[in-house]
């Protein structure tokens, strides 16, 4: 047998049975206990690998957090299931009502009020060519198109709030890394909420070693609740966290191109998106660049300057097509050197710069390694002609999604798993992984 077979073999049953039973009816959650609801990039990436399993529930999974898109035009990072009770996770349903006459979500749907990273066109497409002929015949794409459009449309419009043409999310857990380094500077602008405003259901099911601190905590319910009772305006100076993000960024480049071949499909004009792409790639050299460091870097809107932390978020950008070679190679050198170590200290791609000042192999992003993001660099690699780096990427993340029960995230040079286990997602691009090994 193979090792490509041996690690389908070893995958598949595995990542069917969380899979499996994750899947709400209309959704799938990241974890039963952690995560009892539907999270918005989540389901980008369950709806990838599921699609290998069922075509028609990946695209229930992306229909059923679409359908909760709010009337300007965003997609909420949860959609909040009414089965599962108050008290299960916070903040809840409850927590993100707006003002009145603020813009919300459709009538019947509790959602929050912030984002995550738009990996939903390249679902969309990738669900789509799964089944061609019976995606025209559902009509999938020629429904989703539409939504997909007014959800660019909001980030290139009201989140470009530094005014450069990219755009910033305004809380650390929209960019879906949490509690990354590079947030401390930003986020020590802000006043905690008090302890007694609020109780972290997380820790009935993570320990607080692999978690955010309680400090970083008060910050984000801070930022939350402040960004609600403003009735969610996108105004960089009523904000008290403002970020341009180089991984969101690419992520909504790579959309945007994706988006033009939905376009095409349906008979719409591709031009707007290619264009569109084509400016976000230019602002995105131009404004997050850093050649000194080799990487790409977040920048603070409020204070004006990158930050100068390293993130495996910098490598994403890997993701767009028209980078200049000089870049690419940049960042294949990045990458590989000593602040990543890929193929020389770890196999794994870790979420922060292995010899930074924070660096933590075990606490949420600040050091471990997470499959979502290895699966974009390994399709990153893959683009730019780095085949060996890629396919070695590739059978680490098997290996290491396998061996630590399709853990959350593990740490990235014992690979030892954290977090929860079972996660959605692990199991979704392992299986998505071991499917493109076969051929």
């Amino acid at each position: 047998m193979t090792s490509a077979r041996r690690a389908l073999a070893q995958v598949v049953p595995g990542a069917r049975r969380v899979l499996d039973e994750n899947w709400t009816g209309s959704s799938t959650v990241p974890s039963r206990g952690l995560y009892p609801h539907q999270w918005s990039w989540d389901s980008a990436f369950i709806a990838i690998g599921s699609r290998h399993l069922s075509v028609r529930r990946a695209q229930r999974e992306l229909e059923t957090l679409l359908a909760a898109q709010w009337d300007d035009g965003r997609v909420p990072h949860i959609v909040y299931n009414p089965a599962v009770p108050p008290g299960a996770y916070f903040p809840g349903r409850d927590f993100w009502q707006p003002p009145p006459g603020a813009t919300g979500a459709p009538p019947g749907v509790a959602t929050s009020g912030i984002i995550q990273p738009p990996v939903h066109a390249l679902a969309c497409l990738l669900v789509h060519r799964a089944d061609p002929h019976a995606s025209l015949r559902s009509g999938f794409l020629a429904r989703t198109y539409p939504r997909l459009a007014a959800w660019h449309r909001y980030l290139t419009g009201r989140r470009d709030l530094g005014g450069g043409g990219l755009v910033s999310v305004v809380h650390p857990w929209e960019p879906g890394m949490d509690n990354s380094p590079c947030w401390d500077a930003p986020l020590a602008r802000v006043d905690p909420a008090p302890p007694e405003a609020f109780r972290r259901a997380d820790l009935d099911h993570g320990a607080a070693a692999d978690r955010p601190t309680d400090l970083d905590y008060g910050r984000y319910v801070r930022l939350a609740a402040d960004y609600r009772d403003g009735g969610y305006e996108d105004r960089a100076d009523a904000l008290g966290f403002v970020v341009e993000d180089p991984g969101v960024n690419a992520l909504l480049i790579a959309s945007e191109h994706a988006l033009a071949e939905i376009a095409r499909t349906v008979g719409a004009d591709p031009g707007p998106h290619r264009a569109r792409a084509a400016r976000l790639t230019a602002a995105l050299l131009d404004r997050l660049w850093d050649p000194a460091t080799g990487l790409f870097l977040c920048r603070d809107v409020r204070g004006g300057d990158l930050i100068p932390e390293r993130s495996a978020a910098g490598l994403l950008p890997l993701l767009v097509p028209e980078l200049p070679r000089a870049t690419v190679g940049t960042l294949l050198r990045t990458a590989t050197g000593e602040h990543f170590g890929l193929g020389a200290s770890v196999r794994l791609v870790p979420s922060y710069d292995l010899r930074g000042h924070a660096f933590d192999p075990a606490r949420y992003w600040r050091g471990p390694a997470w499959f979502n993001v290895n699966w974009l660099l390994e399709r990153g690699l893959r683009l730019h002609g780095a085949a060996p780096e890629a396919d070695a990427l590739r059978s680490a993340a098997l290996e290491a999604a396998a061996a630590s029960g399709f853990a959350e995230y593990v740490d990235p040079y014992t690979e030892e798993p954290r977090g929860t286990r079972d996660f959605s997602w692990t199991a979704a691009l392992a299986l998505d992984l071991a499917v493109a090994a076969v051929g």
